[in-house]
C-alpha cells in the first residue's frame, strides 16, 4: 500500500526560501531591463512630467498652491504667471519635487475678491501646468464660527431630515404585511438609486485624480472591500444570535451606515463649494440634500417596523445615517481633497451594495411565506422614481 504524503501547515526556512527565490529573481529581471534598455537606445523626444494642484489657499494679499509630483521622474519649479504677468514665489521644501512629491508655492499677490484668475506653474523644461480659480475669495480658515457655520450646514443637510424621515415610524407600525413588504422593496429601490448615483460621483471625482493613483482601482478596492467586510459581519452576526429581529434591526443599522456614507460624500461636495466661493451653488445643493434625505429616515427604519427597536436605538441609526454629513462638510470645507472623496464614495457604494442584497434576502423570505410579486415590483420602482425626482431639484 502506498504512503500518502500529508502536507504540512508549518512555514519552514525551506519554504520561505522558496517564495523568496522567484521575487529575487524577477527584480534581478528588471535591473537588467532598466541598465540595458532591453537593447533598444532610446530617449523620450521631451520630458515626461506631471504637476497636480491639489488645493488653493487664498488670504488677504496672498495666495497659496498645495502641489504635487505626480510625474515619473522629478520636477523643478522654475517660474510661475498670474494672468499674464510674473510674480515672485517662494516654495517649500524645495523648488525640485521628487515624483510623488508634495510642496507648497507662496504667492504675494494682491487678488481681487470676486475676480478669475489663471495661474500657470512653469518646470525647468518650459512646460505649463495651469489652475483656475474662477471666483477669487478667501478660503475658511478652520476658526470656532466657520466651524459652527459647517457642522449646521450638515445637520440641515443629513441630521435633521433623516430624523424627519425616522418619525414616520408610529404611522407606518399601523400597516398591514403587503404594505410593509412594499416599503422594504421600496427602501431597496432607493437604495440602489443611491448607490448608482455614489458610483457615478465616485467615477466623477476619480476622473480628476492624476492617472497615477488609478481612481479606478481605488473605486473597486474600496467597493468590493467594503462589501465583504459587511457581509462577514452580517453572516456572523446571525449565526450568534439566529434572531429574526435582531437580524432585522442588524440590517437597519446597515442601511444607516450606508446611507450615512452617502451623506458623507454630500457633506463633501457642500463644504467643497464653499470653500471655493460657490455660495450660491452651495445654497442650492443644501436646499436640495434636504427635500432628498427626508426619504433615507424612511428607508433606515422599513426594515423593523414590525418590532419594537426602542427610541435610543432609532436615535442611534438617525445619527448615523446623517451625522457623517457634518463631518463631510468639515473635509470639504477646510481640506477638500478628490483622492478622500473618492475613497469615501466608493466605501458607500460598497455598503449600499450590501445593504441591497442583504435586503433582497429578507424580501425573498416574505414572498415565500406570502406571494407578494407586484408589492415587491411596484416598491423597487417607487423607490428609485422617488429619489429620481427629488433629484431633479439638485442635479
Amino acid at each position: 500500500m502506498t504512503k500518502i504524503n500529508k502536507p504540512s501547515n508549518r512555514f519552514s526556512l525551506r519554504t520561505l526560501i522558496l517564495f523568496l527565490v522567484p521575487i529575487i529573481l524577477l527584480a534581478g529581471v528588471i535591473a537588467l531591463f532598466l541598465s540595458t534598455g532591453g537593447g533598444l537606445n532610446l530617449t523620450p523626444a521631451a520630458p515626461v512630467e506631471e504637476l497636480t494642484v491639489e488645493r488653493y489657499v487664498l488670504d488677504r494679499g496672498s495666495i497659496e498652491l498645495h502641489v504635487r509630483n505626480t510625474g515619473p521622474q522629478e520636477l523643478t519649479v522654475a517660474q510661475i504667471v498670474i494672468n499674464s504677468a510674473v510674480v515672485r514665489y517662494t516654495i517649500e521644501p524645495s523648488t525640485t519635487i521628487p515624483r510623488l512629491g508634495y510642496a507648497e508655492i507662496h504667492l504675494n499677490y494682491p487678488w481681487t475678491y470676486a475676480e478669475a484668475y489663471t495661474i500657470t506653474i512653469f518646470t525647468s523644461n518650459s512646460i505649463p501646468f495651469e489652475v483656475e480659480i474662477p471666483v477669487a475669495f478667501e478660503t475658511p480658515d478652520p476658526s470656532a464660527s466657520t466651524f459652527w457655520g459647517f457642522t449646521l450646514i450638515g445637520l440641515f443637510v443629513g441630521v435633521i431630515p433623516v430624523f424627519l424621515g425616522i418619525f414616520w415610524f408610529p404611522a407606518l407600525r399601523q400597516l398591514g404585511r403587503q404594505a410593509m413588504t412594499f416599503l422594504m422593496a421600496a427602501t431597496a429601490g432607493l437604495l440602489v438609486f443611491l448607490g448608482l448615483d455614489t458610483l457615478a460621483e465616485a467615477l466623477e471625482v476619480a476622473g480628476e485624480l492624476p492617472s497615477v493613483f488609478q481612481g479606478i482601482g481605488m473605486i473597486g478596492i474600496g467597493a468590493v472591500t467594503t462589501f465583504l467586510l459587511l457581509d462577514a459581519i452580517s453572516r456572523q452576526q446571525t449565526q450568534v444570535t439566529g434572531d429574526e429581529a435582531t437580524r432585522r434591526l442588524s440590517i437597519a443599522m446597515m442601511i444607516s451606515i450606508g446611507i450615512g456614507l452617502h451623506n458623507l460624500g454630500e457633506g463633501l461636495a457642500i463644504g467643497a463649494a464653499y470653500n471655493i466661493g460657490e455660495i450660491a451653488l452651495g445654497t442650492f445643493l443644501v436646499v436640495g440634500f434636504i427635500i432628498q434625505n427626508i426619504t433615507e429616515g424612511l428607508g433606515i427604519i422599513a426594515p423593523v417596523l414590525r418590532d419594537r427597536p426602542g427610541i435610543g436605538k432609532l436615535a442611534l441609526m438617525g445619527i448615523i445615517g446623517g451625522g457623517p454629513a457634518i463631518i463631510g462638510a468639515w473635509i470639504g470645507g477646510f481640506s477638500p481633497s478628490p483622492f478622500l472623496a473618492v475613497l469615501f464614495l466608493a466605501i458607500g457604494t460598497g455598503a449600499i451594495a450590501e445593504v441591497v442584497y442583504e435586503i433582497a434576502k429578507l424580501i425573498k423570505k416574505d414572498i415565500e411565506k406570502q406571494s407578494m410579486p407586484y408589492a415587491v415590483f411596484s416598491g423597487v420602482l417607487t423607490g428609485m422614481l422617488l429619489l429620481w425626482v427629488t433629484g431633479l431639484m439638485i442635479k
